[in-house]
């Protein structure tokens, strides 16, 4: 598997007509390492830091569900690194994404939700004591090397609107573990671009879920020796997250067909299915009206597959 920068991903415009705006889609599910999505692009720049470093393992964590231990366990097989992914017990259904994680050999270690810091703690010294060099990454890709991905795709967002002379209003996306919006953020403000980022929570609620993206825009601009901003720069959408993570409703479903049969784009329903309907209701309740409005796909492809008869059913 070749790594490396990655060729920029393409921008569609979609049938999408409400409130007379103008949609388009930004494919990083079309990013060429393991299906893609927006944990191919972070993977890549955490791929490179290990090989720098000169770790010889990777140790991660995430659902069964996650699409970043599905790629993280793939790039580490393609490259003959041992793969550790600790996974709470609440959250292992067998999915796709777990399945494609024994396909590469990762070793998967169950603990309940409280026991995870424990016990990648344990996992790390026990890797160390038997004389490997360990590299951490956090669950979802989090961390600054996580937002830099972003503040990269949104350079590719701003070289498109220079190209076609587009402007995009509005930036939606799933929000989950905050990497993603606080790289666009990033972008945004290093530009001091005049438009609206929007990030749609597919499960964590505010105050925290906005904080954790405040956190970490504030931690790259530290990084990169740029002064911080403060939290009205910051809007995490909590309204739509349902009960929680993996929860959804009709409407979510109906969204996910629509997008299949007009668009020939699939969808999910912990992700982007959600994110994507969760645009559409803020778009409808904020009366927003006549703008270009960008939504980036982040990926998750197999969980289209997991959701399948649910949506043959529906």
């Amino acid at each position: 598997m070749k790594l490396g920068r990655l060729q920029k991903t393409p921008v569609q415009k979609l049938n999408e007509k409400l409130n007379n705006n103008t949609f388009y889609i930004k494919r990083d599910d079309l990013l060429p390492i393991s299906f893609g999505g927006n944990k191919a692009r972070k993977a890549v720049l955490f791929f490179e830091e290990l090989d720098k470093l000169g770790c010889n393992c990777v140790v991660t964590y995430g659902s069964s569900s996650s699409n970043h231990c599905r790629i993280v366990a793939n790039i580490a097989a393609s490259m003959g690194l041992p793969c550790f992914i600790i996974s709470p017990n609440e959250t292992s259904k067998k999915t796709f994404n777990s399945q494609m994680m024994r396909i590469f050999r990762a070793e998967i270690i169950n603990c309940s939700v409280s026991e995870v810091k424990y016990t990648i703690k344990n996992k790390l010294k026990e890797l160390k004591d038997t004389g490997y060099k360990p590299y951490f990454i956090q669950g979802g890709g989090h961390g600054d090397i996580g937002t830099k991905a972003y503040v990269q795709a949104y350079e590719e967002i701003k070289d498109y609107e220079n190209k076609t002379k587009i402007h995009f209003d509005y930036i939606f996306h799933t929000s989950g573990t905050g990497t993603t919006q606080a790289g666009l953020i990033c972008g945004q403000l290093i530009h001091r671009d005049n438009r609206k980022i929007i990030g749609i929570s597919n499960a964590r609620k505010n105050p925290n879920g906005g904080q954790v993206v405040f956190d970490s825009v504030n931690s790259y601009l530290t990084s990169i020796d740029k002064e911080h901003v403060t939290a009205d720069v910051i809007n995490f959408i909590d309204t739509y997250v349902l009960d929680g993570y993996g929860a959804y409703n009709d409407k979510i479903l109906q969204t996910i067909k629509e997008m299949l049969i007009n668009e020939g784009i699939p969808m999910d329903t912990t992700y982007t299915g959600k994110g994507f309907w969760g645009m559409k209701e803020y778009i409808r309740e904020n009366q927003i009206i006549g703008c270009n409005i960008l939504f980036i796909h982040t990926g998750g492809t197999p969980l289209f597959f997991d959701d399948l008869e649910v949506l043959v059913n529906d």
